[in-house]
């Protein structure tokens, strides 16, 4: 995959340190004196220290290091500003884009605290992509074996939950929940939600490759192989020996690569409403 073509996103933004050093008491005490000295309250001045202690607040952010794999993730993130930002125009709207934020370990959002474990998700709360980089060496070894385009299509995935966001499918899927309609399940608004996501990644990628002619022999199968091995069945069978329909969440591989085959066969996103098939 020729990335190096795309623009530069600049929205890609590390995770807020966390972690700071601990004041003894003669520090505390040194931060009382300084406060009377400046005029400042100094219950002030120790909340100000005590959020140093415990870190940057959830939803604050920092610059990343540069490196390959942020270059990778800052392009791929501004070809989907591109794409995105020129099919809400032709719709007589404006795109805007989430942020992406690169962590390791574990960070906190405004959708609570995750850790690598986790993989890449997207917060609706704060309207952020969130991205472990180990989750490309895991892809690697156990997801299909990765590969640059295997990798942007992850990150088109999570930026298509963006998408639907901000054009409403998530409040809708919320209001049809409270309504009691099952989230879980192999036809539930869950699995249909993220089938939608894969459609607007091949979506993303149709108009990606029609900019760019950057899709090498072999991207669009390491696509479709990561597609498959992040199926629900597939992950299901390999963690506990069996499949249980009842509790998927993603769907099925065969779905899953179908979904993102529909979107970047057409390029259109009227060719992803996974609300309104019977056939998923």
């Amino acid at each position: 995959m020729k990335w190096r073509d795309a623009r530069r996103s600049d929205n890609v933004v590390g995770a807020g340190g966390r972690g700071g050093v601990k004041l003894g008491l003669g520090g505390i005490a040194v931060v009382v004196v300084l406060g009377l000295l400046l005029g400042k309250n100094p219950i002030e001045m120790l909340g100000l220290v005590s959020q140093i202690e415990q870190g940057a607040p959830s939803g604050q952010t920092q610059a990343v290091p540069e490196n390959e794999t942020t270059d990778f993730v800052r392009a791929i993130l501004g070809e989907t500003e591109d794409v995105w930002g020129d099919i809400f125009q032709r719709a007589g709207q404006q795109y805007p884009p989430p942020k992406l934020v690169l962590f390791s370990g574990a960070v906190q959002t405004a959708c609570g605290g995750a850790s690598a474990a986790s993989g890449p998700f997207y917060c609706p709360g704060d309207r952020m992509v969130y991205l472990d980089t180990s989750f490309f060496e895991e892809m690697k070894a156990r997801l299909g074996g990765g590969g640059d385009f295997a990798y942007a299509y992850v990150i088109a995935h999570e930026v298509g939950h963006h998408v639907q966001n901000v054009t409403g499918v998530f409040e809708k899927a919320q209001e049809a929940r409270q309504r009691g309609v099952p989230m879980e399940g192999a036809d539930g608004l869950s699995v249909r939600q993220e089938l939608q996501a894969d459609c607007f990644a091949g979506v993303w990628a149709n108009h990606a490759q029609a900019r760019h002619q950057w899709l090498e022999a072999g991207d669009v199968e390491a696509a479709l192989n990561t597609a498959t091995a992040i199926g629900d069945d597939r992950l299901q069978k390999q963690a506990q020996g069996e499949v249980v329909p009842d509790s998927f969440t993603h769907g099925t591989s065969a779905q899953r690569v179908r979904w993102f085959k529909t979107g970047f066969a057409s390029g259109q996103v009227a060719s992803c409403d996974t609300f309104a098939t019977d056939r998923l």
